[in-house]
């Protein structure tokens, strides 16, 4: 039976049983995934500018969705909020896409201050959890990490920008892959 023909799953149980089936071409993406991760590490400025490219692109695909929106709008106030809000995010992805590397040089700095606020956020979550006798080690090495990370970024800023997201870029999709291959491995394991 080809996928065309066969029925949907109406259980867990009947989707893990489709995906035992393909679990092969689960673990080729995870392959694929963990690869393209190590050939963005190989080549942190490029990832850089890809990250940044895409970004720019699913901007102004989201700008032109919040335009096609502003038009079902009724009043002229909201009209205009959303067609200034769709144009906005329209202009930083042309300017995404036309200068990568002074797009990333912003985004970086977002992320450095993002990351150090995430760690503070955390911490502060961490104290509380204390005191109401529940775990909190881990929140605590994990907001200081956090903290520390965005620390770095925003230490090293504007040069962090050439090379910090295509790290993360290249770490993601290794994580990703990762996540697949297992996934893919642990089908095997249970046809």
């Amino acid at each position: 039976m080809t996928m065309a023909n066969s029925p949907s799953p109406h259980n867990l149980g009947q989707g893990i049983g489709t995906l035992r089936a393909k679990w092969g071409w689960i673990v080729a993406l995870g392959v694929i995934f963990m690869i393209a991760g190590v050939i963005a590490l190989g080549s942190v400025m490029a990832a850089t500018a890809s990250a940044v490219l895409i970004i720019g692109i699913m901007m102004i695909m989201g700008g032109a969705a919040e335009i096609i929106a502003a038009f079902n709008v009724k009043s002229w106030g909201r009209f205009a909020f959303w067609l200034l809000l769709g144009l906005l995010y329209v202009g930083a992805g042309v300017i995404c896409i036309l200068n990568p590397f002074e797009a990333a040089t912003i985004l970086t700095l977002f992320l450095g201050v993002a990351l150090m606020v995430g760690g503070i956020v955390r911490m502060f979550l961490a104290w509380h959890m204390r005191e109401a006798g529940k775990p909190w080690g881990w929140v605590v090495v994990s907001g200081i990490i956090t903290l520390l990370l965005g620390l770095i970024i925003i230490a090293k800023w504007p040069v962090s920008s050439v090379y910090t997201l295509g790290i993360f870029l290249g770490i993601d999709l290794i994580f990703i892959g990762s996540g697949w291959l297992t996934i893919g491995l642990a089908l095997k394991k249970r046809a």
